[in-house]
């Protein structure tokens, strides 16, 4: 049973073309990579589907709901946890304060429970987010999104500008979301990690979705690899 559909997306920012109608799905208890260069409109897609830029054309089903035109509000008390760009977290609110804004959805996420998933957010749970790592920020970031108990989890970029060792504890977060029965739909620069942990994979350039399929045959194909992910790639070998 596929949690997301999006159809045929035309998105435009003004008079901006930017998503050439681009469709994807994510099954239950499935990862999806959204992979693509800077500009490709991955972040538009996530947009899109969660109500913040409508889409002009096409359709969003989520959980069976028809959202195309649904505000984000609305799309997020379906149980759709979303985790934007640059981590957003409140720079003079405490971790523990952080914790608690979310509004509170019944199920098996409570702040006690991500404390343990995240042991470093339980040390620092006094200082504020401004005094936090990127790293502690980005896991902030998806602590309080696992706090709406999502059916559905939406990322975009959760590597970015993390230190390798991070990467891999964020990845490994992401990865124990599968095994919680989450459907996760993540945007990623880093090709390799992304891959390593994803079941399926979507490849947008310039609006368009130009590859999908399962994302271990995406893996092997070591040209398109290079050719998609560029330096971050080869940093990640080297670091790895």
């Amino acid at each position: 049973m596929n949690v997301l559909d999006a159809e045929a997306l035309h998105t435009f920012y003004g008079k901006s073309h930017i998503l050439h109608g681009v469709s994807l799905a994510v099954r239950e208890g499935e990862i999806v990579a959204l992979l693509g260069r800077n500009g490709a409109g991955k972040t538009t897609t996530l947009r899109s589907i969660i109500g913040l830029t409508h889409a002009r054309e096409g359709a969003v089903r989520i959980f069976g709901d028809a959202t195309t035109h649904w505000p984000p509000y609305r799309i997020a008390a379906l149980g759709v946890g979303y985790v934007p760009e640059g981590r957003r977290v409140f720079a003079n609110l405490t971790v523990d304060e952080n914790l608690r804004v979310p509004m509170e959805r019944p199920g098996p996420w409570t702040v006690a429970r991500v404390y343990d998933l995240f042991p470093r957010l339980r040390e620092r749970r006094g200082n504020k987010g401004r005094q936090l790592s990127g790293g502690e920020q980005e896991m902030l970031s998806i602590a309080r999104a696992l706090l709406l108990n999502p059916k559905l989890l939406i990322l975009d970029e959760p590597s970015q500008g993390l230190a390798p060792i991070i990467v891999q504890q964020v990845f490994d977060v992401i990865a124990t979301m599968r095994k919680e029965g989450i459907s996760v739909l993540l945007v990623e620069q880093n090709v390799r990690a992304a891959v390593e942990i994803a079941d399926r994979a979507y490849v947008l350039d310039d609006g368009k979705v130009v590859y999908e399929g399962p994302a271990a045959e995406f893996a092997q194909d070591e040209e398109r690899v290079r050719a998609l992910a560029g330096a971050s790639a080869e940093k990640w070998e080297m670091e790895d």
